[in-house]
């Protein structure tokens, strides 16, 4: 599903794990391409990679790296690679799963092949 509003679209597309039982696809869970000012930025929610990923199109992934309850620093790597944005930002690590390593694990390994943003703890 697809909406505008203020001139800021905002499209759901699926969000789920593969073989784990916490974000199943059944219930439907989501991530988000919102685009503004023509910039997209995929919000990718609590996921692993997932075949849609290859059908998203957009500037700047914001992509879970942590494991255990979504995709892992190297899956996330592949994510990166078939989706191809622009900027790739590595995000839900260093809270409840996960650390600033994980972040630094897929910085790393796009080296050369996409943009990588790792922001600042706050």
């Amino acid at each position: 599903e697809e909406k505008t509003v203020k001139g800021i679209k905002v499209k759901a597309v699926p969000a789920y794990n593969i073989g784990k039982t916490f974000h199943t696809k059944d219930k439907g869970w989501l991530g988000f391409v919102v685009e503004v000012e023509g910039v997209k930025i995929y919000h990718a929610g609590d996921t692993d990679f997932i075949p849609e990923m290859k059908d998203i199109k957009t500037d700047i992934a914001l992509l879970p790296v942590s494991g255990t309850y979504v995709m892992t620093a190297d899956e996330a790597v592949s994510a990166a690679l078939t989706i191809n944005p622009q900027i790739a930002i590595p995000m839900h690590y260093g809270s409840i799963v996960g650390s600033e390593k994980d972040a630094e694990k897929f910085a790393k390994a796009l080296e050369g092949k996409i943009e990588v943003i790792v922001l600042p703890k706050s």
